[in-house]
């Protein structure tokens, strides 16, 4: 009987930490995601979690310049596009792929990859599909959690302590 007692508790006590780590909303950098169908019939769709800086420095301390970036946190950051598209003009076919980037000072270096469902961190550069650079500007308002907006004109904006990093995405014609 004792056994029986104590394996019953084993499994609830196993299935309570489970299911505790399927509540994504309540970790440190929590989901979130934009989906936007654009004037030229392109829909969109990132999922992503947002990192806060709790007073660190981008560039140094979080998502340092120069190195790969999984440009959110937790999981690879998804972007999905349902049909074939231009990205700052160069051709991406319609498809799922992880986001990445490699931040700068005073460029951004764009990167959909082959791989997206995975964690984050697990970046293999010859899975690359495309990538493209991006002029970040600053001096807009400070944005302690990392954020990506898309609007109907195409343009995807990643946004981030005082700078915004905008890269246009348009139906291949």
């Amino acid at each position: 009987m004792k056994a029986a007692i104590l394996s019953f508790l084993m499994v609830l006590a196993v299935s309570a930490l489970s299911i505790a780590q399927q509540d994504k909303s309540q970790r440190a950098s929590p989901p979130d995601s934009t989906i936007v169908t654009t004037d030229d019939g392109v829909t969109i769709a990132i999922h992503y979690s947002k990192p806060s800086l709790k007073g660190r420095q981008i560039g140094v301390e979080i998502a340092p310049f120069g190195k790969v970036w999984r440009t959110g946190a937790n999981e690879a950051t998804t972007f999905e596009v349902d049909k074939d598209v231009l990205i700052q003009g160069q051709p991406l076919p319609a498809g799922k792929y992880g986001l990445y980037s490699i931040p700068g000072e005073n460029t951004m270096t764009i990167i959909f990859n082959n791989v997206w469902d995975q964690w984050g961190t697990r970046y293999d550069e010859s899975q690359d599909a495309l990538r493209v650079t991006a002029t970040p500007s600053g001096g807009g308002e400070l944005v302690e959690q990392f954020t990506i907006k898309a609007d109907k004109a195409g343009t995807v904006t990643l946004r981030w302590g005082d700078a915004m990093v905008p890269f246009i995405v348009k139906a291949a014609q």
